[in-house]
């Protein structure tokens, strides 16, 4: 499909605005059980080995450590100056990369590799050199471009001479974490850095053949205002990444310690958070990008947008991904797979990761069997989520069911937002419309049976 255009309507964003899950899985991390376990990680993982054709292997490596907290994460991190503590940390994943790849084979090719954080550059040269060793010695890496091979990076402690290495290990894909450009900002949420350190990452990567440059920003933050982050974004849009991530800071300071460093007082108001978010929006098209959905932007030519406009574009834990096709399998603390027909975490504290695989078990810490019901309303929410539409005859064809009647209730229900203008409801289909675009979650919901059951669902952030 092509890219849409986008509408901002700030009044339907209001009415809309509540909370709910990203759809990185379904179903989504909340209905993970601790029932679930080695034992049934196994069984996926050796039912998919079975298969005809085995699927290939996405790997996603959980790299904790950060010398600094900025205040506004989310993330499973562990905060230390102490570099020793990697090497520690590399020989317990080194031990589950063993497990792994001697429970998968090395007869299932690994087409995608990421390291996210934490911050992943915490590691040093012989550090990194080190993991993407072994990685290569118990895993079958595709070779060259083939690998889709990408790391996130602090522009703070990365330095232009590390790209190069990080080419020679094999990544071609960088995500920068930015932010705000703003100082007064930065110093409200403790991550104060330059335009030209990101400048110099930038410049590198593209001296060194990296595909595909991200950088990540983040609206909502304390004193963030329209006209700041306006400049914030023009100078980011100068940089020409070829993806941007804009995503909405949610401040919950219950469950993350950190925030409760922010002073709420300097938080934007709704009204203001709209309003930037709807300049960014109108700053990101006429620059060219196109909108990929949720929170991300993408060049025309991006693969992102190319997997969109060829209805393959995907999504899991880590984004939207061009490999639908992969098991996923994560590695390190807190990190979650989805294997066959399962999900699953592991542990998110380092004593309880290490002890499990000192004992010589696998660490995972909780998970679910993903049943008939639950890979069909998977594959709606994917495609309602990736293409913003969903053709009636496909789902019918793949799960062998009456979608009408199947969806009964959940069509009704969504006629009050064609209503609103957010969807059209076809005889073969639905189509998203530009208006509902930034509410694809809203349109999700609907066809989430779990949280249809709950009374009051907790936990997820606000959808805008």
């Amino acid at each position: 499909m092509e890219n849409h255009p986008i509408t901002f309507n700030a009044d339907l964003i209001r009415r809309y605005d509540t909370t709910g899950p990203r759809y990185t899985s379904y179903p989504t991390a909340a209905e993970f059980t601790t029932e679930f376990g080695e034992a049934e990680y196994k069984a996926c993982a050796i039912q998919g080995n079975n298969e005809l054709s085995p699927r290939p292997l996405s790997l996603y490596f959980h790299i904790p450590f950060c010398s600094t907290i900025c205040y506004y994460c989310a993330c499973n991190k562990v905060i230390t100056k102490d570099r020793s503590k990697a090497d520690e940390y590399l020989r317990y994943l080194s031990r589950e990369i063993e497990y792994q790849a001697t429970l998968l084979g090395k007869q299932r090719q690994v087409v995608q590799l990421h390291w996210g954080g934490g911050t992943p550059n915490f590691l040093n040269n012989a550090q990194m050199t080190e993991l993407m060793q072994v990685t290569r010695q118990h895993f079958n890496l595709a070779e060259g471009d083939a690998l889709e091979c990408s790391i996130e990076v602090d522009p703070r402690t990365v330095t232009a001479e590390s790209i190069p290495l990080l080419n020679s290990l094999g990544f071609n894909r960088i995500s920068i974490g930015v932010q705000d450009f703003d100082p007064q900002v930065q110093k409200a949420v403790n991550r104060i850095q330059s335009e030209q350190q990101v400048n110099e990452i930038i410049k590198a990567a593209r001296n060194n053949a990296f595909h595909s440059v991200s950088i990540d920003l983040i609206y909502g933050l304390p004193l963030q205002n329209p006209p700041g982050f306006a400049k914030t974004l023009d100078t980011v849009i100068a940089m020409s990444p070829d993806r941007l991530s804009l995503f909405n800071y949610a401040h919950l300071p219950t469950m993350f310690k950190p925030q409760r460093r922010i002073d709420a007082d300097e938080l934007p108001s709704p009204a203001e958070k709209l309003e930037i978010l709807q300049q960014s929006v109108a700053q990101l098209t006429a620059a060219g990008y196109a909108y990929i959905g949720m929170d991300h932007f993408a060049k025309p030519a991006d693969e992102l947008a190319k997997a969109q406009s060829e209805g393959v574009l995907h999504r899991n834990f880590q984004g939207y991904t061009t490999h639908g096709e992969c098991d996923l399998v994560g590695l390190g603390v807190s990190s979650i797979s989805s294997v066959g027909d399962c999900y699953s975490q592991n542990l998110k504290d380092l004593p309880g990761y290490y002890a499990a695989l000192d004992s010589g078990q696998m660490p995972v810490m909780r998970g679910v069997v993903v049943n008939a019901d639950d890979h069909l309303r998977r594959d709606v929410i994917n495609q309602l989520i990736c293409h913003f539409e969903l053709d009636f005859a496909r789902i019918e064809h793949s799960h062998q069911i009456d979608f009408k009647v199947y969806f009964a209730d959940e069509l009704n229900e969504l006629k009050s937002m064609q209503g609103d203008g957010l969807l059209q409801l076809g005889e073969n289909g639905i189509t998203v419309l530009p208006a509902g675009r930034f509410l694809i979650r809203n349109i999700c919901m609907v066809f989430d049976r779990y949280l249809r059951e709950k009374s009051q669902p907790a936990g997820y952030s606000k959808v805008i």
